[in-house]
This record gives structure tokens, sequence and C-alpha cells, in this order.
């Protein structure tokens, strides 16, 4: 039954990156002008209440006071990449955010191993550094080569801290599982997370943000953010909820190098003319590294290790 589980939480993080790689062409769909952190706390109210039926079915899901205040960390972690990733958008290049990016896995298994929820395992460490390769060879590719804007900056360590944050999430998921404070049920994890972490977002929305610029919200508007609460923020965050059950976070947040190899497919299939061998290395590194994730375990406990500092 545990390999079972833990083939089904890798093909539901497949399953993923597939939803997140293939939102950001909807995102882009949006009308100029909208506030982005408002929009999101939209998005994370839908998926919350997406979450309800599920949680019906679960029985009492109201939690204890550790309970509440782990999810409160949680929707902070949330809040936090969110919040940050809007504000440095407009600050840091693409390049350098995907640079960054790319070492969040790497950040969830050192802080899984400080959590006491990574078992120390060399060859998920090496998997890891072979997929933030793979993933920067594709940034590289989207940005044509262009060196130049790499920089290292307040901007940049900014957006660093929220890469932090956000590779904590399924650290304290884990930790939480692990010495039963969390529900061990995934959508009833999934609804509180995204509660609070969207009550916290809106609360940065309504200081940073005109809150009459959503009257320029068109039905269409109204119609896509919908679909990106219920599919990419809802089940996104059910089926990392989902892996983080019975897979260690080093793992969970490895599917992440696929993000940016699946919007390389959709950008291929609207515009055929980019196509070129400048994907091919981080596109076989990445299917490499997921492959390896899926052949090997051994660097994925079935339960959570003791903490070893």
């Amino acid at each position: 039954m545990k390999d079972s589980n833990v083939t089904g939480a890798h093909l539901g993080m497949l399953l993923w990156a597939l939803i997140v790689g293939a939102s950001f062409p909807v995102v882009g769909l949006l009308s100029d002008g909208l506030p982005p952190l408002l929009l999101t706390a939209m998005r994370f109210a839908i998926a919350a209440l997406a979450m309800l039926p599920m949680i019906w079915r679960a029985g009492p899901a109201v939690p204890n006071l550790q309970g509440i205040l782990l999810y409160a960390a949680m929707g902070f972690c949330l809040a936090g990449f969110f919040g940050v990733m809007f504000w440095a958008a407009h600050r840091v290049s693409a390049l350098s955010m995907s640079a960054l990016f790319v070492s969040m896995p790497l950040l969830a298994y050192g802080l899984g191993r400080v959590f006491g929820v990574e078992a120390r395992a060399h060859r998920l460490l090496a998997i890891l550094a072979l997929g933030a390769v793979g993933g920067l060879a594709l940034a590289l590719a989207q940005s044509g080569g262009d060196l130049t804007t790499l920089q290292f900056g307040w901007g940049e360590v900014a957006f660093f801290l929220g890469c932090i944050a956000t590779a904590l999430y399924p650290v304290l998921s884990k930790w939480g599982l692990a010495r039963g404070i969390l529900s061990p049920d995934a959508a009833v994890r999934t609804f509180w997370s995204l509660a609070v972490g969207g009550v916290l977002i809106a609360l940065a929305g309504f200081v940073a943000e005109p809150f009459a610029a959503l009257s320029r919200m068109r039905s269409g508007d109204v119609l896509l953010v919908a679909y990106l609460g219920v599919f990419s923020s809802g089940a996104t965050f059910w089926l990392m909820q989902r892996g983080t059950g019975a897979l260690t976070p080093g793992t969970v947040t490895a599917y992440s190098y696929l993000v940016p190899f699946v919007s390389m497919l959709v950008l291929f299939v609207t515009r055929p003319d980019v196509i070129g061998w400048q994907w091919l290395p981080g596109s076989l590194l990445v299917i490499t590294a997921i492959a390896l994730l899926f052949r090997d375990a051994a660097g994925q406990p079935r339960t959570a290790p003791s903490p070893s500092l």
C-alpha cells in the first residue's frame, strides 16, 4: 500500500507541474492594471471554497490551537512568497528570478534536514542539483542566453527570502503531520493554509493596492480568476499536500523543475518559430532528474526520520 501511495504521489506531482506550467499563459490573458495581490487573494478564496465539499466528507475539520498557529505559519509562507514575487517582478529580471527559484528544492531539502523530516540522502541531493542545472539552462534558453540581466541586489535578496518561504511550506506541512498537529486529510490541510494565506495576502493588498482597481475587471477576467482559483491554486495545493503525505519536501518541490519545461512546450505550440537546439540541454537534464526520482526512492523515506542535526 505504501508503494502505491508513493507512486500515486509522484503521479500527482506530475499533474501538479502540468497544471502550474499550463497556467502561465492563462495569467497573461488577464486585463492589464488589475491589482495582483488582491487577485491572488480572490484566487485563494475561490480555492478554499472549492475544498469545502472534500472537507465536509472528511468530518470535523476545525484545528486546535497548535494547528491554528501552524496553519498561520504556513499561510505566512504563502503570503510571503506571493507578496515578494509581485513586488520583485518590477525590480528583478526574469533570469535572476528563475536562477533563484531553481534553488527552492535544495532549500526545501536543507530545511527538511533541520526540521528532521528529510533523511540524509546524497542521491536525492545529486538529483536535485541535476534538476537545478536543467532549470537554469531552460531559463537561459528563454532569455536567449543573455547573462547581462543576471544580477544580485536588494530585489534579488527579497525574492530569495520569498523562495525560502515557499520551500518552508511543505517542510512545515510534513513536520506538522509527523507530530499529529495537522489533519491527515490533504483537503483539510489545503483549505486551512489557503484560507489563512488568502487573508494575509488580502490584508497586504488592501494596504498596498487600490481596491477600486478591481472595478476594471471584466466578465472574462472573473472567469479566468475562477479557473485559476479552482485549478492553479486549489487543485495544485491539494496535490502538493497529498504528495507531502507520502514524499519528503525535497522530492515534492523537485517537480517545480518541470514547470518551465511545461511552459516551454506550451510556447512551442503557440509559437513554433522559437524552437531551437538551445532548449535541448535543459530539457534533457530536467527530464532525467524527474525520471531518477521515479526510479529510485532511496532518498524518500516512507515515514519522517528522527531529527539528526
